[in-house]
């Protein structure tokens, strides 16, 4: 077996967590990956990066960086093979100072780390370099850093598929454990209601006023009491949703003082389920409770107050056969690599839901992430250097 070197590959991830680039903006990490796999070897013409920040709705530095790496070898002419990864991290890491403590890379501030996926970068860019060190025979490969992941899959959902050069199948490393083969993720509805009521003065008329606060509050009660919120059993169908930031008309705090009846709240939710109908469910059953808040919290005048409810599918739910090429090369190359394979779903999205939705089959591994979005977050180095060993072996298997 191929013998990676391990010092070389925990110095690139000691060099990609201490670049900050939270989701949006990635331009300074982008860069630096760019810069480490020229120093790998990679050509400068084979680095580029698309427009899919041009399609992104939300602001974005940066487009996806895209690597070409020519075949070599016995296996120049085989199917193409990608490898991809995402380059943000979530907004919590600004400020992450790595420290190396042993086997671990802890966080010198109070902050996330950024493991999530500072690993994945440097498992990608270490695969280039131990490929152009050890001459080994490998297919056409793609490496694909992905933007805006954390904040609803943007990059993997607007890649320049052109631009990829038409893998026939992906890896993607994102998560803790590298036996970890993920097949499968749910899929989810991001949604917002504005809720408009009337206001007036809480302690001279409050009873002229309708209170968008109160309209949130009987919604949500009646969501809970459904068993529509937290997670959703329903049957045999589950699901889970959450509601996340209410707000005020500015971002700021709903209402204007104590003694004003609030006149408008926003609030922000999802709703997620393997099972693609599901979670769609679970999101009309937020919609109706706040349509029928709406109705019952009237002033005194028999006026009520109004909810806009949108909703956006943010990825959709895939699972595939343990049959498939890709299934079947990644429980492989576990194995070769002395892993024991766990084939799993996962929970939560991953850019492989959107790859999956483009044609290109993919399977997520583990890089040592632990507790990633806390401010206890940590590396597993371990872990790490499985994952490095286990994308060298998947690229230069037959």
């Amino acid at each position: 077996m191929h013998a990676i070197d391990r010092e070389a590959a925990t110095q690139r991830l000691m060099r990609f967590l201490a670049v900050e680039g939270v989701t949006g903006e990635e331009r300074a990490i982008g860069q630096e990956i760019a810069a480490a796999l020229k120093e790998a070897g990679v050509s400068q013409r084979a680095i580029r990066f698309d427009k899919a920040n041009k399609q992104i709705p939300l602001p974005t530095e940066t487009g996806n960086l895209i690597v070409d790496i020519p075949g070599r070898g016995a296996l120049r002419n085989a199917p193409r093979v990608m490898f991809m990864t995402h380059m943000d991290t979530v907004p919590l890491c600004a400020g992450a100072k790595p420290v190396r403590k042993g086997r671990k890379i802890v966080n010198g501030a109070h902050a996330a780390l950024g493991g999530d996926n500072r690993t994945g970068c440097a498992v990608l860019t270490t695969l280039a370099a131990e490929l152009s060190a050890s001459k080994a025979a490998h297919p056409p490969l793609t490496l694909l850093f992905t933007v805006r992941e954390e904040s609803g899959l943007w990059g993997a959902r607007f890649v320049e598929m052109d631009m990829l050069g038409a893998p026939k199948l992906a890896f993607n490393f994102d998560g803790r454990y590298a036996n970890a083969v993920t097949i499968g993720a749910v899929g989810a509805d991001r949604w917002e209601v504005e809720i408009t009521g009337r206001a007036s003065h809480a302690g001279g008329a409050p009873e002229r006023g309708i209170s968008a606060t109160m309209i949130l509050a009987e919604a949500l009660a009646d969501v809970r009491k459904g068993g529509w919120f937290g997670k959703v059993v329903k049957g045999e169908r589950i699901g889970t949703s959450n509601i996340g930031p209410v707000m005020g008309a500015d971002g700021g705090p709903a209402g204007q003082a104590t003694n004003v009846v609030t006149d408008y709240v926003k609030a922000r939710g999802e709703s997620r389920s393997h099972d693609a109908k599901f979670f769609k469910e679970i999101t009309a059953a937020y919609k109706q409770a706040f349509a029928d808040a709406a109705e019952r919290v009237t002033n005194s005048e028999g006026k009520a107050g109004k909810v806009k409810f949108t909703a956006h599918t943010d990825y959709h739910p895939f699972r595939m056969k343990e049959t498939l090429p890709v299934v079947k090369r990644a429980i492989e190359g576990a194995t070769a690599t002395g892993l024991e394979p766990d084939v799993r779903a996962a929970n939560g999205g991953l850019d492989a839901n959107w790859l999956v939705r483009h044609g290109i089959p993919t399977v997520t591994f583990g890089a040592g992430q632990v507790d990633p979005h806390t401010v206890d977050e940590w590396v597993d180095l371990d872990e790490f250097d499985k994952a490095c060993r286990l994308a060298f072996t998947l690229a230069t298997m037959e």
